[in-house]
């Protein structure tokens, strides 16, 4: 913790030069980004619990990939700063979110106009296979694409479970998803890590107009991670293990309902951990998402209190099992549709 005190410490001296930045916005509006932070403390981030009375634990591995690359390029800490007041100058501007969880980040029950319509991401699929079980199907990559699609336009038949509490607020986020091509490679490494190896031995293919997914083995128990907005194109896009992807063929439970990578392509569209990857005080900078201290597991009933309110356990966001996770918040939908717009992060993936 000590470390990701001070490591925030100096990304604030760095951005107290953006405030000119500030001024020069055309629709003149302050935009609080006093809780803005971008590293993370691991020991949080990276908690392994049981899941379901099993012994493995749902590990995302996006934060810590974010702290190790936030090391390895100082520039990267400007260029999420610059991301995310582009996103909240976006949402200030063009909607009157609410704001019952409080946090910067805004987004709440009345969205922004983008005018962009249903945003279409086309995908390329890298598997990298030392097995035959690793080579999976044409069928398990396009379930996985039907999940993303689902998803991300609320037409699972899982949304029926959403509570009455969030019902009001579960967003159909209007991105589409269409396979682009698929890419096999046989390599005789038998796990690949988190280091983006995998990347740079098969490196993305036009990265800026076309999400990239590698499915190969990770290890370690590790189901997936992502690159948020602003890393290099060069390690562009989203790893997932072959077992946590889509619905059929070589899939594993509690996570062989595509939500894997539903969860980490909303990490590629710029949304944090539904906790904040932190204590109840870390914001997920999204406002209609409850303030919570540390991820859910397993199926949690309904309700689940942590900091004073009822955690919304059912988002794509936290780390609950496939069949227990259905929606995104109209906040959530606010910033990824944000990075699409006009000198977002993104703008390109969307044609702009």
């Amino acid at each position: 913790m000590k470390k990701v005190l001070l490591s925030m410490v100096a990304v604030a001296l760095l951005f107290t030069a953006c405030d000119d930045q500030k001024n020069e916005v055309a629709d003149v509006q302050e935009i609080d980004m006093s809780d803005f932070y971008v590293y993370t403390d691991e020991s949080d981030a990276l908690v392994s619990k049981p899941s379901n009375g099993k012994d493995d634990p749902k590990t995302c591995f996006t934060m810590s990939v974010l702290n190790r690359n936030l090391e390895a390029n100082p520039g990267l800490a400007k260029k999420m700063y610059d991301i995310e007041y582009h996103t909240r100058s976006f949402i200030a501007a063009k909607g009157k979110p609410s704001n019952p969880g409080g946090g910067g980040g805004g987004g709440g029950t009345e969205p922004p106009v983008d005018n962009l319509g249903v945003v279409n991401i086309p995908v390329y699929v890298h598997v990298v296979y030392s097995n035959s079980n690793e080579n999976i199907s044409d069928a398990q990559i396009n379930s996985q694409i039907s999940v993303l699609n689902q998803d991300f336009r609320k037409t699972n038949n899982d949304a029926n479970g959403i509570p009455a509490e969030f019902s009001g607020i579960a967003a159909d986020s209007e991105i589409n998803f269409s396979l682009a091509g698929v890419f096999r490679n046989s390599n005789s490494r038998t796990s690949w890590g988190t280091t983006s190896a995998v990347k740079t031995t098969y490196p993305p293919v036009t990265p800026s107009t076309h999400l990239n997914i590698w499915v190969c083995n990770i290890g370690g128990g590790i189901l997936g991670y992502a690159q948020f907005p602003g890393g290099s194109l060069a390690t562009d896009g989203v790893v997932i293990s072959p077992q946590y992807f889509g619905t059929t063929g070589f899939v594993a439970a509690p996570f062989d309902k595509g939500r894997t990578a539903t969860h980490e392509v909303g990490h590629y569209l710029n949304l944090r951990h539904i906790w904040g990857d932190g204590r109840c005080r870390q914001d997920d900078f999204v406002s209609d998402t409850p303030s919570s201290d540390a991820p859910n597991y397993g199926c949690p009933s309904y309700p689940t209190v942590k900091c004073k309110s009822n955690d919304m356990t059912m988002n794509y966001m936290d780390y609950t099992n496939d069949a227990c996770m259905f929606m995104f918040s109209e906040g959530q939908k606010a910033r990824m549709r944000a990075i699409f717009t006009s000198g977002g992060a993104r703008a390109e993936l969307a044609g702009n």
